[in-house]
């Protein structure tokens, strides 16, 4: 159980407090709720250069790193579809440094043209190296406007083409960061060794000054139903033939996200799993499969991914890993396979609520998703899965129609 309390700040900040007197140490974790997909279909990988933007001098401290440091944090950050998230650890006695450090580039970061050229260098090379110049890189610039139409997920998160960054200018970043770096659009979650009355003090202090912006939330449209089959074929640099099958899935507030997961988990996650039994060590079809899904906030994907065996025929691999899952959804799933990816899942939630880092991001992103609740009851919600809510979501959401199929051909034959 997370104990939690909650309050808001009259600028509209949310504010999250946990305490943890086991610790010597206190966490800021500030969310703020823009991702890729708030980005302008024109204008896309904005969400994750002010990831790196973020770091590189605010209002009033020129070198964000070189004070933590002396205080004795560390400090980093993620971006995602829905979410850019910050976070940062110190000893508890000096937590104030935190506080002063968040509040000033909320505030108001120092963008000039200097550091934006250097972050956006970074951010093009990251993309070159990543999507553009390593083998199968590029597999995600394919599926995802395979899968989606309308929706700005079509888009990874560092962009939908190199162009959009290369093309950035100072009065967009700062557009950018006016529209969405702002008190009442944030959620900060402060947890460790530090009391409500100190935490609510130092809130007030160092943020309740923020003013708060005026902003049109953004509209993001909604992903019409698939109902037919979608492929691609391309063909590229690579040492082996490569098959993407992605699968439309509910949102992660519906009750079935937690039946797909285990899903993933039973045809293809480790060695246990049915697709790596039967396709990979017993077949030898694949030299690696994969299962897994995107835990995206919105409807997100199952994705079966797979690098076949030298030689072996794209049409072959596909129809294995499709027997396989008729075979799923025929045989379904026994009491003991069923108990032992519910132990695993369990475990994985409890270790991971260990430390004061973990809870203040899962109760951030509880509280994003518009039920801070999820952070207690989520381990209960998996437990609650049975063996005929994960042959629902198999039979229904399983299906050829609802799929978008990657083959990723190389060229080295």
């Amino acid at each position: 159980m997370i104990n939690y309390s909650k309050f808001k700040l009259q600028n509209g900040l949310t504010v999250i407090h946990h305490l943890d007197e086991s610790t010597k140490l206190c966490v800021l974790n500030v969310l703020y709720n823009v991702g890729s997909k708030h980005e302008n279909p024109e204008k896309t990988g904005f969400a994750h250069l002010f990831e790196h933007l973020m770091f590189g001098g605010s209002a009033n401290v020129t070198d964000f790193d070189g004070e933590l440091q002396k205080a004795g944090g560390e400090s980093n950050a993620f971006t995602s579809n829905d979410l850019t998230n910050y976070y940062l650890t110190l000893p508890a006695n000096n937590i104030e440094t935190g506080f002063w450090l968040e509040s000033d580039r909320m505030l108001g970061l120092n963008l000039d043209q200097e550091k934006l050229d250097i972050q956006r260098s970074v951010v093009i090379e990251e993309y070159k190296e990543r999507y553009l110049n390593q083998p199968y890189g590029d597999i995600w610039l394919k599926v995802l406007p395979l899968a989606y139409k309308v929706h700005p997920y079509s888009w990874p998160t560092i962009g939908k083409e190199l162009s959009h960054i290369e093309g950035a200018t100072i009065e967009d970043v700062k557009e950018f960061f006016g529209r969405f770096y702002c008190p009442n659009n944030a959620i900060l979650a402060v947890s460790g060794n530090i009391s409500f009355d100190d935490c609510k003090r130092l809130c007030e202090k160092w943020f309740a000054d923020i003013p708060q912006r005026q902003f049109n939330p953004v509209t993001i449209l909604k992903e019409p139903k698939q109902l037919a089959p979608r492929q691609e074929t391309v063909y590229a640099d690579v040492p082996l033939d490569a098959i993407v099958k992605a699968y439309h899935i509910p949102a992660r507030t519906d009750g079935a996200f937690y039946s797909l997961d285990f899903i993933s988990d039973l045809l293809g996650a480790g060695k246990s799993s049915r697709f790596f039994n039967e396709l990979v060590k017993k077949q030898n079809l694949f030299s690696e499969l994969d299962v897994y899904i995107s835990g995206d906030v919105e409807e997100g994907l199952l994705v079966i991914e797979g690098r076949l065996t030298k030689c072996v025929n794209m049409l072959d691999a596909e129809k294995s890993i499709l027997n396989e899952l008729e075979r799923f959804k025929l045989e379904g799933v026994s009491a003991d396979e069923l108990q032992k990816v519910k132990n695993k899942t369990e475990t994985n939630i409890r270790f991971n609520n260990m430390t004061a880092l973990s809870k203040a991001m899962k109760l951030s992103y509880c509280e994003l998703l518009g039920n801070i609740e999820l952070a207690n009851t989520e381990a209960e919600d998996y437990l609650a899965v049975s063996a005929e809510d994960i042959a629902l979501s198999a039979t229904t959401l399983l299906i050829e129609n609802n799929c978008s199929t990657l083959y990723y051909y190389s060229k080295q034959k």
